[in-house]
């Protein structure tokens, strides 16, 4: 049996007894016979919630771009590591073997040394989704400079502020990036970005769009030519176990964004455990997640899990709607897709286009889809299902956190029999606890409470960086020795877990604790919905009401919304209760989301509560402009 690759529902619950009761005996095995190490370790874990410190593998030596490149070149060489799919389907799609992208990761380390960047350095990387992106995070790795990836649709505000946080000394970006129709101008932000940063010395510069820009004399280089004069070959930075790898930044429910600070050694092996585990990878399968690398999820389950596996992997510079609504669909028929992994925003925004668009094409080479981002719901489960995977290929509802480093608890394809809105069992190594107001862990079945994580794991943030203390109070200061996720969740008479959504998002009505994500569920079953989100606000009597904003799937006569208002609250009364009827629903045109597709329910709170007058800074938001129009018909 082995530990690595789990492959029906027995084996997982012998894994999983094993994993809980010698954990440390259990990730040692895993990471001694898949990974290089260049030094073994002298402790696999020392751990401590509440100071917090954690430690893995503690004394170990390596290059995590050893592990995902380096050591496959004997067997895999020729083999295809990353698939670029450009935005214009008419543009060629690149294959990149392991040999090429080897070369081309030395040579961008050996320009990252030639301007200055060393060990420990932070290097910000402002970049669309390129094949530079993925190079870049690699070369930074490969030298043991720290990178850190701001998704290349945040304003310039949101740049240098990150940019500041961790000091970083140089800015990777291009000319601008394509976007479905769009053009936009990258270089512009990072120069408006880069007048209040004082690090930054150097700015590389990747040919795009080929637009007409300025650069800086001494600070902007083109790259092409630098990494054309480079050597082929860069030998790796040799790493300790718990050197950092990466910053990467989640906005605070409230005020700054976190710098989470991921290591290397225990990240290498969280992921490309979690990965191999979860899409079921097997050598010659191609695989596509559709996040950005400027997320967690395209760091795990783009770059470092797939490479870490010797994967191939798909990179995609587009969105789903260019040149049409099929254009997923194009790409998993055109290359033959085993693994597709996408967000229920993708895919509630695909359901309720004509199903010709899926129809229209072979999707027979999937095996297992995945979604990612927020607990997916029951209607596009069942469109996914249904029409993406024919009832074929096992949908993996993860769930996991920037802080988390990879998926924690997630169906294992074709092991774990799945129901939908459950993202069902931990994977082995994660011990989850639920946890009652009064700090007391709820055990057994069939309860709901507060979701924790009672024992490390090694793809665990170690610090917000440059911030220990807020990392404490965040994240292990709510529950004693336990790292305390934000979510709500229920464990169901077998077991499985049922994510709630955020904490905050638990309205207490009439002293019912009401999850937000279940109501939301039950009115996107109305026919007639496109998609809600619901908040608090004050009540007299209740306490807290309930408010919601509805956005249809076509606009229809005001006078027919008082009909609507009535049949939503009556499925709501039959899925969840009369408690949880809304007092107040709003028909609105979009929410305000973030760029991965969050909804901000920060924002629909304060509308809601009629505080308007200071909202934050929504300028990161994907649809700014749609909060003025929420504002203006606030009920």
């Amino acid at each position: 049996m082995s530990n690595y690759h789990i492959k029906n529902l027995e084996e997982y619950y012998q894994v999983y007894r094993k994993s809980v009761r010698d954990p440390e005996s259990f990730w040692a095995e895993i990471a001694e016979e898949h990974f290089v190490w260049r030094k073994p370790w002298d402790k696999v874990l020392e751990w401590n919630f509440s100071t917090p410190e954690v430690k893995w593998f503690e004394g170990a030596q390596l290059n995590i771009t050893e592990n995902c490149i380096d050591r496959h070149l004997a067997t895999k060489g020729d083999k295809t590591a990353i698939i670029f799919e450009p935005n214009d389907p008419s543009e060629k799609a690149q294959h990149i073997s392991y040999k090429e992208l080897h070369e081309k990761v030395c040579a961008f380390a050996n320009v990252l040394k030639d301007q200055g960047v060393k060990k420990g350095d932070r290097v910000c990387i402002y970049l669309p989704m390129i094949p530079e992106l993925a190079t870049s995070i690699l070369a930074c790795a490969r030298i043991g400079a720290i990178h850190t990836v701001v998704f290349a649709g945040f304003s310039a505000t949101a740049l240098s502020t990150r940019i500041n946080d961790c000091e970083c000394n140089m800015v990777i970006t291009s000319d601008g990036s394509f976007r479905g129709t769009k053009t936009i101008d990258l270089k512009g932000i990072v120069d408006e970005a880069l007048e209040s940063t004082p690090t930054i010395k150097s700015v590389l510069v990747v040919k795009r769009t080929k637009a007409d820009i300025n650069m800086k004399s001494v600070r902007d280089h083109w790259l092409q030519p630098l990494l054309d004069k480079a050597d082929k070959d860069c030998p790796i930075e040799i790493m300790d176990a718990e050197d950092p790898l990466f910053i990467l930044y989640t906005s605070g429910s409230t005020g700054k964004p976190k710098g989470m600070m991921h290591t290397t050694a225990g990240y290498m092996v969280y992921t490309a455990y979690t990965f191999k585990n979860v899409f079921q990878y097997k050598n010659g399968d191609v695989y596509w997640c559709t996040a950005d690398i400027g997320w967690v999820t395209g760091h795990s389950y783009i770059v470092y899990g797939p490479l870490a596996n010797g994967a191939t992997t798909i990179l995609f510079e587009g969105v789903p709607n260019h040149p049409d609504f099929g254009r997923f669909w194009d790409i998993i028929e055109k290359h033959k897709v085993n693994q597709f992994y996408t967000a229920p925003t993708a895919i509630r925004a695909l359901a309720k286009e004509k199903l010709d668009y899926v129809e229209n094409h072979d999707l027979s080479s999937l095996k297992v889809l995945g979604t990612v981002g927020e607990p997916i719901n029951e209607e596009a489960w069942h469109w996914y299902n249904d029409n993406v995977g024919k009832k074929m290929s096992p949908i993996v509802d993860t769930w996991w956190q920037t802080e988390t480093g990879g998926i924690m608890i997630s169906p294992i394809p074709y092991t774990t029999p799945t129901i939908p809105t459950y993202a069902t069992l931990p994977l082995p190594g994660v011990q989850p606890a639920l946890m009652d107001e009064h700090g007391k862990e709820i055990k057994g079945n069939q309860v709901d409470g507060r979701l924790c994580i009672k024992f490390p794991w090694p793809g665990m943030a170690r610090t917000i960086w440059g911030d220990h203390k807020r990392y404490k109070e965040t994240y292990f200061s709510t529950y004693e020795n336990k790292y305390f996720t934000g979510d709500g969740a229920l464990r169901d008479t077998v077991g499985y877990y049922r994510i709630t959504g955020r904490v905050d998002d638990v309205i207490i009505v009439s002293g019912h604790n009401l999850g937000t994500a279940p109501i939301e569920d039950a009115i996107n079953e109305h026919p007639a919905v496109a998609e809600s989100a619901i908040v608090g606000f004050p009540h007299d009597v209740k306490g807290n009401a309930l408010y919601g904003y509805v956005i249809l799937k076509e606009t229809g006569e005001s006078r027919l919304h008082e009909n609507l208002r009535k049949e939503i609250n009556q499925i709501i009364t039959e899925h969840i209760g009369p408690i949880a009827k809304l007092d107040k629903i709003q028909f609105t045109v979009g929410l305000p989301k973030t760029r991965s597709g969050k909804i901000m329910r920060r924002i629909l709170r304060k509308i809601a509560h009629k505080e308007t007058d200071n909202l934050g800074d929504i300028s990161t938001l994907l649809n700014p402009e749609v909060v003025q129009e929420i504002i203006d018909n606030a009920l």
